[in-house]
Parts: C-alpha cells; sequence; structure tokens
C-alpha cells in the first residue's frame, strides 16, 4: 500500500520512526515533510498528506503532529478525506470499520511509539464494514459537497 505521510516539527521524530516502520511492514511511503524539527506550520503539510490521498496518488494517510488535533483539521479541509484523530488502537481500528476514514492522524506528545506503531498497523489493515454504515458515510460525504 502506497500511505502519505504528513507532520509538522512537533511530529517529525514520530513521522521518521513511523515511516520506517511502515516499510518494513512493505508499505510504500510519500513523505510529504516536515523534513526537521525546524518550527513549521501542520497546515501544509496536513494538506500535502491528504491531498495525495483524495487525487489517488496514496491510499491511505498518516499525519502527525504534538495533539494529532490541529493537522487533523487541516487534512480534513481536502474534500474527499475523513482523517479520524485517534488516540488508542480501539478508535483507529472503528474508524476504518465504521466510517471508512482515509487519514489518521496521531498526537506525537499524546501517544506513545508503540501505541502509535500498533494505531497505524491496525488502521491500515482493518476493512470498512460498509452495510448500514456506507449510509452514514454517504451522508457525512453529502455534507461536504453542499
Amino acid at each position: 500500500m502506497k500511505i502519505a505521510m504528513g507532520c509538522d516539527h512537533g511530529g517529525f521524530a514520530m513521522k521518521e520512526e513511523l515511516k520506517a516502520y511502515l516499510t518494513t511492514l512493505g508499505h510504500e511511503v510519500k513523505d510529504c515533510g516536515c523534513y526537521s524539527t525546524d518550527s513549521c506550520d501542520y497546515p501544509e503539510f496536513g494538506e500535502a498528506a491528504a491531498r495525495a490521498v483524495a487525487e489517488g496518488e496514496c491510499e491511505k494517510g498518516v499525519v502527525v503532529c504534538t495533539t494529532g488535533i490541529g493537522i487533523s483539521i487541516a487534512a480534513n479541509k481536502v474534500k474527499g478525506i475523513r482523517c479520524a484523530h485517534c488516540p488508542d488502537v480501539m478508535s483507529a481500528e472503528m474508524t476504518r470499520r465504521h466510517n471508512d476514514a482515509n487519514v489518521i492522524a496521531i498526537g506525537a506528545g499524546m501517544v506513545g511509539m508503540n501505541v502509535a506503531k500498533r494505531m497505524v498497523e491496525v488502521f491500515l489493515s482493518t476493512e470498512f464494514e460498509g452495510g448500514r454504515h456506507q449510509r452514514r458515510v454517504d451522508r457525512m460525504m453529502e455534507i461536504e459537497n453542499r
């Protein structure tokens, strides 16, 4: 699977470690920045990763900032993106099962690396259940199109 990744300076170290981990799992990673711990603005990199997913260049996305909140809001501004800010493994699983999320946001200052790795692994391997959940996802996307 090809995964888009984006972060700000607060998420840089986690993004780098997750990128290496995803590569060992056999995924291809498109690194949308940032590329250092120098202070920067998360909207630029959240948008870049989200656009790669929305435009079909990547199948899923992973975005990281200190809390995961700001970068998730930025990613969700891109049409077609359903970015879930997840604090734990169960949230990562359920947002795929029920919401068909295509981007996960993680707070590097809130979640430890082992949990973050497991969250990403579960997020990428969990299928959308469809059924009654498809109706709800369709309604969310209708909101976006109004």
